[in-house]
């Protein structure tokens, strides 16, 4: 693919994705304007993974919704190459419960994410996702890693942060 050619692609793919997350925001349900009918959608561990359209909207979006149905997503930055497209960000929204096995709080929490998006035939085909359950379940005071999280580390609370090995 010649530079022009790459520059092309990343502009539409950037295009796709944004309609597709756009999409998501104004909490729409018919997916398949932006996801290949077999396309995969796979996610860090709680979020499993999902074949088509039907699995990612029954599967995914229909609980991440009503757990977290006045969500607002603050997408922080884009990057794209190609035929991929990523972003980074957070969502802000009020725990609905039940999540992951924590009763509802009703609580304001912010939770990260990270989306990847493979574009082809001008629709979204391979979704690889990483959303940050354990610090949405810490806000919910949930420690999943049970004080064994390497953030400890972060103020220098641990003996680890100041080993040189």
């Amino acid at each position: 693919m010649t530079p022009e050619g790459r520059l092309q692609t990343s502009a539409q793919t950037l295009r796709i994705a944004r309609r597709m997350e756009d999409a998501l925001g104004r909490a729409e349900t018919d997916m398949t304007p932006h996801l290949h009918e077999g396309s995969t959608w796979r996610g860090n561990q709680g979020c499993g993974a999902r074949r088509g359209v039907d699995g990612f909207v029954c599967g995914w979006q229909r609980h991440f919704r009503a757990a977290f149905a006045d969500r607002v997503d603050h997408t922080e930055q884009f990057i794209v190459d190609g035929d991929w497209a990523a972003c980074f960000g957070y969502h802000v929204a009020t725990d609905r419960g039940p999540f992951m096995g924590a009763a509802r709080t009703g609580q304001r929490m912010r939770i990260p994410y990270m989306d990847f998006w493979r574009v082809a035939d001008g629709r979204i085909a391979d979704t690889p996702v990483f959303v940050g359950f354990g610090s949405a379940l810490a806000q919910l005071g949930h420690d999943v890693f049970g004080s064994h999280g390497w953030e400890i580390s972060d103020h220098g609370d641990d003996a680890a942060s100041n080993s040189t090995t």
